[in-house]
């Protein structure tokens, strides 16, 4: 489980640092050099995702969201020094729960 978790935070900071790159280019106005590293982090992000301990595609990138939530709620606080709420910690912690549900469940063979 904690291999799963480490593997989706990982590729949650790729996503995210890809995306913040563009969003800092085309929201901030810095050079078109930020796009470099944010191709190459979403590369990356597309990737770890290939490595992901389902056999569904889907399932996997359901269960990735969960975790996405939480990274960018980090990001919000680390990167863009915004403290989450309580109702940003809330929903990250539901939205973790139904990650492993999907992700660790149990399930009909055949």
């Amino acid at each position: 489980m904690t291999g799963a978790f480490a593997l989706y935070l990982t590729a949650a900071v790729a996503e995210i640092g890809g995306c913040f790159a563009f969003w800092t280019w085309a929201r901030l106005g810095r050079s078109i050099w930020w796009l470099a590293p944010g191709v190459a982090a979403l590369v990356c992000f597309a990737w770890l995702l290939t490595l992901a301990p389902s056999a569904f595609a889907g399932r996997a990138y359901a269960a990735y969201g969960g975790v996405y939530v939480l990274t960018a709620l980090g990001w919000l606080w680390l990167v863009e020094s915004a403290r989450p709420d309580r109702w940003d910690m809330i929903g990250a912690a539901l939205c973790l729960a139904g990650a492993a549900i999907i992700l660790f469940g149990p399930r009909a063979t055949g």
